[in-house]
């Protein structure tokens, strides 16, 4: 079992207060988790406050560039992974995003995660088109389908509903062959691109039946497409973690944090009909606790816990629990 943390590229506003993490401080979280014993970091990517957002907060929040926050931290670190959970495929076209993932791998030496998706969020996709009408599943099958041929290819094109070009020589290629494509998101949309395109499935807030239940989707759904995933497929939710001394200690802490809030906030959206099981869905309790519940999903064929959350609602906070969670959870796993 492999250990991500989320860091807060887009985060203030959602699952952080606001302010939450300068410059210096999300770097800084990213350092720490390396030091910890996390084995990635994953950025999520936001382009614009959400209105519930700008309802809640009277300040903006701080999106950070995904991109460019990850390759500083490239640099300032050693063997940590840096991933995206989620890159929205609408917010560049294939032929950018293909230079700067390749770009990215070629600077950090081979550690780049690209997770993908369509995005929680419709309202940032309409402020960037507010003209154009587009259906993001459509638009998803054409973006993978062209950002492969752009990786692989050295003359590449592509024409199709929304996405098209021509004679498009990208180079430098990934170091990584083939590069790590995860796809992001619980709908059938993203698991039938996770079975048909991708080299891993990033869900959220899924129990370890429900987990289990979308595996076996996926890999019958990649049968029937002719597809045989590779050994190395990365099943890899998104989860929130609060730990205590207590299984009422946790719970205290994760329902006082901005974290809980957001999450009920998807209720009718990502998270609907999810309320009712948090501590099936997520890390909450004890270490032992814990253990007990990673196991579950190890056994569902989880092999990585990427873009952990901490219920914390500053930034000293969450190094202390992230360094408790590392102690308590991590350390253990790896003796």
């Amino acid at each position: 079992m492999r250990f991500g943390l989320g860091v807060p590229t887009g985060t203030e506003g959602m699952m952080y207060p606001v302010p939450y993490a300068d410059p210096d401080d999300a770097v800084r979280i990213a350092i720490e988790a390396e030091r910890l014993g996390f084995d990635s970091v994953w950025g999520n990517d936001h382009v614009t406050t959400q209105a519930y957002v700008r309802a809640e907060f009277p300040d903006p929040p701080r999106f950070y560039d995904p991109f460019l926050y990850l390759s500083y931290v490239a640099a300032q670190t050693t063997t940590l992974k840096v991933a995206t959970a989620i890159t929205v495929m609408t917010f560049r076209h294939p032929v950018v995003l293909a230079k700067m993932a390749a770009t990215l791998d070629q600077l950090s030496h081979g550690r780049l995660l690209l997770g993908v998706g369509i995005g929680a969020y419709r309202e940032e996709t309409e402020a960037m088109y507010p003209d154009r009408k587009m259906h993001r599943g459509r638009y998803a099958k054409e973006f993978l389908e062209s950002l492969d041929v752009l990786l692989t290819e050295r003359r590449a094109s592509y024409t199709g509903e929304y996405i098209s070009f021509t004679d498009v020589e990208s180079y430098p290629k990934p170091v990584q062959a083939p590069l790590p494509v995860l796809s992001g998101g619980n709908a059938p949309g993203s698991k039938e691109r996770a079975a048909k395109y991708a080299t891993g499935w990033i869900p959220a807030c899924l129990t370890p039946d429900e987990v289990a239940a979308g595996v076996a989707e996926i890999r019958d759904s990649a049968a029937a497409a002719g597809r045989e995933l590779p050994a190395t497929f990365d099943v890899a939710p998104q989860l929130s973690v609060s730990v205590g001394r207590t299984r009422e200690e946790a719970w205290a802490r994760f329902e006082k944090s901005q974290l809980y809030a957001h999450m009920r906030s998807l209720s009718e959206s990502t998270l609907k009909g999810r309320q009712d099981s948090w501590f099936e869905r997520n890390l909450i309790g004890t270490p032992d606790d814990i253990a007990e519940q990673i196991d579950k999903y190890e056994q569902a064929g989880v092999t990585t816990l990427s873009a952990l959350l901490f219920a914390a609602n500053d930034v000293p906070e969450t190094i202390d629990m992230m360094a408790e969670f590392a102690e308590t959870v991590i350390a253990p796993r790896q003796s």
